[in-house]
């Protein structure tokens, strides 16, 4: 797994069951490294570094989320040799869903489980007005305001927000600029859902409008918190998590 797409923080060859991992917009799959040591030793984390941050900064950002799909897809396709699953919070939860559906065009095997985080349906139109037009301080500005996110000692140093513009306004380009074909059939695999209680951009109804994207088992779960919820959450989460992955390893001889 030499990819620059995958991050193996705690690297388990032997794993029964491989987790990859979408991280929300100009994040890294640094966010990731937390949880692999919270997750049953079968399951092997595996998160996605797209370009243009951490040890792919000097990589060109991409702008197109398409692009990007075919991009992860390659990477993934020879790793398909055991059950897996995908996560991905926010930009992520689109990118898993994407990820998933370009593997099942092209008759690869399905995730065993797919996991989105504090993002709207993909039919859902955007109700907000585009980001990714806005000039560097508005557009810092809004994000924050929409979504929160960046620690005031990274928002207030000017090198440090330098090298993080560039990959947070490729990867809301991409979203902004995202229209999935309308009419397309549900994924079959089991769907879980999160969101946070007080996450204005995520209300229980939005979280709810996923239900149709799987014909497989939908559960929804809210926790306490906003759009990061997961952060002050993460045991919470990754114990929901863990638990809908046990009938997977179950499923696998040991």
């Amino acid at each position: 797994m030499n990819s620059p797409w995958f991050q193996r923080f705690v690297p388990r060859p032997g794993a029964r069951l491989r987790l990859f991992c979408f991280a929300h917009a100009g994040g890294s799959a640094a966010v990731y490294r937390p949880w692999c040591n919270a997750l049953p030793d079968a399951v092997e984390l595996i998160a996605i570094q797209l370009p243009g941050r951490a040890n792919r900064l000097n990589d060109p950002v991409v702008t197109r989320l398409d692009t990007i799909v075919e991009a992860v897809v390659a990477a993934l396709r020879p790793h398909l040799d055991r059950p897996y699953a995908l996560f991905g919070h926010s930009m992520g939860a689109v990118l898993a869903n994407e990820v998933a559906r370009a593997l099942r065009h092209e008759g690869a095997p399905q995730p065993g489980h797919l996991f989105v985080s504090g993002r709207r349906p993909p039919h859902w139109p955007n109700p907000d007005p585009l980001l990714h037009v806005l000039s560097d301080a508005d557009f810092v500005a809004e994000i924050q305001r929409r979504y929160g996110g960046i620690p005031p000692e990274v928002a207030e140093h000017e090198e440090l927000m330098a090298m993080l513009l560039p990959s947070l306004r490729a990867d809301i380009h991409a979203l902004e600029t995202h229209a999935p074909l309308a009419g397309r059939p549900p994924l079959a695999c089991p769907l879980s859902v999160f969101g946070g209680s007080h996450d204005p951009l995520t209300p229980r109804e939005h979280l709810e409008g996923w239900r149709n994207e799987s014909s497989g088992p939908f559960r929804l779960r809210v926790l306490p918190g906003d759009h990061f919820y997961l952060n002050a959450q993460r045991d919470a989460l990754l114990a929901e998590v863990s638990a809908s992955l046990a009938p997977l390893l179950g499923r696998v001889a040991a």
